[in-house]
């Protein structure tokens, strides 16, 4: 939200412009393959368990895929995939990317450059079975049923007593994980990530909000 000057009466300031970006496709996948295929991987400081927790997959399939490894890389390529979430879009790649030429080195360079890291370019795709398209489908059918609210009861106008602070300090991007409990992080030096759980209370938002510097 954002408008060209001010608006009298609207709290929101004209010039703020926060993005919040609740369906990263990179993490949404690693966050449903670690519950789905029942991987705990070890690690400093991952993300809580998904508050929709989606099926297990069936034994044969788990007797059959290397776990082992799997569970090794996990913790590497989230920690790869969320520091990119919070990177910017970075333009002059665009720009490239759209002169490049159709089905060239330079154009499959630049798209997996924009695109970022993720588990089925660098690990590959068996462990994406077709479970997790039922499970991301739920939550688009959530994200939709929230865009549709009015601006007004959106959770960045519930908290922006302490949203404006944290835009002042530098943020721009807020990065939501469809996780339990509280989990914020500040990423770089513009994003925070939060889990639905604080975002969608305006207390515990605040809260969070408060930890950008």
């Amino acid at each position: 939200m954002r408008s060209s000057k001010p608006i009298p009466g609207n709290p929101w300031p004209h010039d703020m412009q926060i993005t919040v970006m609740d369906d990263s496709q990179a993490l949404l996948e690693l966050l449903w393959l670690r519950e789905a295929w029942g991987l705990d991987p070890v690690g400093e400081d991952l993300p809580p368990r998904l508050v929709d927790t989606p099926s297990p997959v069936d034994g044969a399939a788990r007797s059959a895929a290397p776990l082992g490894m799997w569970r090794e890389k996990w913790p590497e390529l989230w920690r790869e995939c969320l520091h990119h979430s919070a990177e910017p879009l970075d333009l002059d790649a665009l720009e490239r990317l759209h002169a490049s030429e159709p089905g060239s080195d330079e154009r499959g360079r630049l798209l997996r450059e924009l695109a970022g890291p993720s588990w089925r370019e660098d690990v590959g795709p068996d462990a994406l079975t077709e479970q997790i398209a039922q499970w991301m489908r739920r939550l688009s059918e959530q994200h939709v049923r929230r865009s549709r609210l009015p601006a007004s009861e959106q959770p960045e106008h519930a908290a922006l007593d302490a949203l404006i602070p944290a835009w002042r300090s530098g943020l721009t991007t807020i990065v939501e994980i469809p996780c339990r409990g509280t989990y914020t992080r500040v990423i770089g030096s513009r994003a925070l990530l939060v889990t639905s759980e604080t975002r969608s209370d305006p207390a515990r938002y605040r809260e969070a909000l408060a930890v950008f510097p």
